[in-house]
């Protein structure tokens, strides 16, 4: 049936993901969720239990020896889902929609098939997010300093 080991792996984790991620079918509509958004809903724990979880997809792409730049990608994905899924309702509806899980089997998959593009990708991706924390520090350091400046030139007169 599975023609490697390889093979094996990919099924379990598209199979977990589709579980997490995808398995309950929304009655008249053509939408679908998971365990991970059912998870999600349980005040302060669930999103922490749902990244747990997630985690599994990432350190089974590790031990398949996917390159780290990918897992950081993957982890990003993560990330993402657990702070936004953790904002009370919105962050709720996001879980549904975000499917971290399929996301990163997906990525796995690429790198499986297309190791060199797959790995392009995610330095391309690592260094654009990079760059927009980046932005984004420096961006609240200098409204911090125009602050700070204002109060002081508020006190000094």
């Amino acid at each position: 049936m599975y023609k490697t080991a390889t093979d094996k792996t990919r099924k379990k984790l598209e199979r977990l993901a589709w579980f997490l991620d995808s398995s309950i079918k929304v009655p008249g509509f053509n939408a679908r969720f998971g365990l991970d958004g059912l998870i999600g809903l349980i005040p302060g724990v669930g999103d922490v239990i749902s990244a747990w979880i997630s985690s599994v997809v990432i350190s089974e792409a590790a031990r398949m020896g996917a390159p780290k730049i990918l897992l950081l990608k993957m982890a990003f994905n993560v990330l993402i889902d657990t702070l936004l899924g953790a904002v009370p309702l919105v962050g709720d509806l996001f879980d549904f929609v975000w499917k971290s899980n399929q996301r990163n089997v997906r990525l796995l998959n690429q790198y499986l098939d297309s190791p060199r593009e797959t790995v392009v990708n995610s330095r391309l991706f690592v260094w654009g997010m990079g760059i927009v924390l980046l932005g984004l520090v420096m961006l609240v350091g200098s409204g911090v300093f125009m602050l700070v400046q204002a109060l002081i030139n508020a006190v000094a007169t």
